[in-house]
């Protein structure tokens, strides 16, 4: 690389939603940057404080555990903060909600008509990351659905997590338009709620990775 080519950027990968140890080992091997494991009972790929400890304890190093909550106990968030690297708020919790775990955190902005971004990335000014997902009344996430990507503003400095609707189809172009510091896919990658395949994990990150080819 000579002094004027512009340094190289990576976009990460979060898997989400992982149940089983096969799913958890295929990701890893792919070169998944992080899991997630959802914690609210309302999800079909959701799993309890046991599994959680089960799972997290085969992730190895430099792969971040992601635990995600919706509006949920601060007791219940403590007690799984000792199985998890990073925290995510998927609802409709406040900023002094997502402090106080002694794990950094990221909040989920679901991309309604009415959302003021900027606005809402200086009241999480906390938050390590806003992960941007598809709007759909009364659901929390994992709605499949895509959104408009023009909306994200330019002049965001908040690392932006892009979910809503990826595909091994769509993340290539997914990145080239919005130049995500990261990505997070669940149903995209599935047979079923929960129920990873192999071959679109691969899929998937070969696609981010051919993206920062062209």
């Amino acid at each position: 690389m000579n002094e004027t080519s512009p340094p190289l950027r990576r976009t990460r990968v979060k898997i989400c939603g992982i149940t089983r140890e096969e799913d958890l080992q295929v990701a890893v091997a792919a070169g998944a940057d992080a899991l997630g494991f959802v914690l609210w009972p309302g999800s079909q790929r959701a799993i309890g404080l046991e599994r959680l400890a089960e799972l997290s304890a085969q992730v190895p190093a430099f792969v971040t555990r992601v635990g995600l909550f919706v509006d949920q106990e601060p007791a219940l968030i403590q007690q799984a903060g000792r199985y998890l690297d990073l925290l995510q708020f998927h609802g409709n919790e406040a900023p002094d909600d997502c402090r106080g775990f002694a794990r950094p955190w990221i909040k989920a902005l679901r991309m309604r008509e009415d959302i003021d971004v900027t606005q809402a990335a200086s009241r999480y000014a906390d938050a390590s990351a806003l992960l941007l997902d598809a709007y759909r009344p009364g659901v929390p996430g994992g709605t499949g659905e895509t959104f408009d990507w023009s909306r994200i503003p330019a002049s965001l400095t908040k690392p932006v997590i892009l979910a809503g609707g990826l595909t091994p189809q769509n993340v290539g172009e997914a990145i080239r338009t919005v130049h995500p510091f990261a990505v997070d896919v669940s149903g995209g990658v599935e047979h079923g709620p929960g129920i990873k395949d192999a071959d679109r994990i691969n899929e998937f990150i070969d696609q981010v990775c051919f993206s920062h080819s062209q």
